[in-house]
């Protein structure tokens, strides 16, 4: 069996056992794929022939010479180890070259938010007077209502999300399906989207995706983050922004009203809560910066 007959088969398991998205296959794809183009450059030799001394010279090389950043690095490594586990367990290779490589710590960065301010002011941005504005204005209140992953938002289709209930029914990582609720606001633009600009924009064609293009097709990842980037220019939000941002606002700001950590946990479908406890870090960063802004002895 050559390299590309072991990764779709490594990649094809992963995809059964654990329902992983598209966009993580292809993370790991890539990373393996560097490796299999590195080995067979240097050694001309198979993934089952893969030696302690071979993995350390890869990582090597991903610091060296391509200058790769920590993140990377990390996450090749991990990548790495899924591999040579699994082709363990199949009893293709004898010993795990990867058993003596430590996945570095990184230190966690605080994720970029914006202020209650900062949202309003990009929410506002749309021209809501024609089908296209209208779109995208639900679909930045649908994304701060209800803290979606993007990819996430633009796969809705339109039976998920329930006006009556007043929630949106999500397909999360992993394929596990949360409820969330969307709140009168985000409800009420989706409702005059429904009848105002989604049968406007889909002329004769029929599709079930909730959120479409002109020609009548579903809104790609690409096309929202660029959405999202000059709506931002054109409100005066000068901020750096990212696919995630509103989803960290989201998290945020109901930290700072308050809110549970577990809760704010369910609702970003988050399966380890370690992951979400970062946000109470950016929530006490604006707690000092309120308590400096108003304190007389700030």
């Amino acid at each position: 069996m050559n390299n590309t007959d072991l990764l779709d088969e490594f990649c094809d398991c992963l995809w059964l056992e654990d329902g992983l998205s598209r966009n993580t296959l292809e993370s790991y794809r890539r990373d393996l794929c560097k490796f299999i183009f590195w080995m067979e450059k240097q050694h001309h030799c198979s993934l089952l022939e893969a030696t302690h001394a071979d993995v350390q010279g890869f990582l090597a090389y991903l610091v060296v010479k391509q200058k790769a950043k920590a993140t990377s690095t990390s996450r090749a490594i991990s990548s790495l180890k899924r591999l040579f586990r699994y082709l363990l367990r199949q009893s293709k290779i004898d010993t795990d070259p990867t058993l003596q490589i430590a996945t570095p710590r990184l230190p966690r960065n605080l994720p970029k938010t914006l202020t209650e301010q900062d949202v309003d002011m990009l929410l506002q941005a749309p021209d809501t007077d024609i089908p296209l504005g209208m779109r995208d204005r639900t679909m930045l209140e649908v994304l701060y209502a209800s803290g979606l992953r993007v990819s996430e938002l633009i796969n809705l289709s339109i039976t998920q999300i329930s006006l009556d209930m007043g929630v949106v029914r999500v397909m999360g990582k992993g394929n596990k399906e949360r409820l969330v609720p969307l709140g009168e606001e985000a409800l009420d633009w989706v409702r005059r989207y429904l009848v105002d600009a989604r049968p406007v924009l889909l002329g004769d064609k029929l599709n079930a995706a909730m959120f479409v293009t002109q020609r009548g097709t579903a809104m790609t990842r690409q096309m929202f983050w660029y959405l999202i980037k000059r709506h931002a220019k054109h409100g005066g939000l000068h901020k750096p922004l990212s696919p995630h941002t509103l989803r960290h606002a989201f998290a945020t700001h109901l930290l700072n009203h308050g809110a549970d950590l577990r809760v704010v946990q369910l609702l970003l479908g988050h399966a380890d809560i370690s992951t979400t406890q970062i946000y109470t870090h950016v929530a006490r960063e604006r707690l000092k910066q309120l308590h400096a802004q108003h304190h007389p002895r700030g």
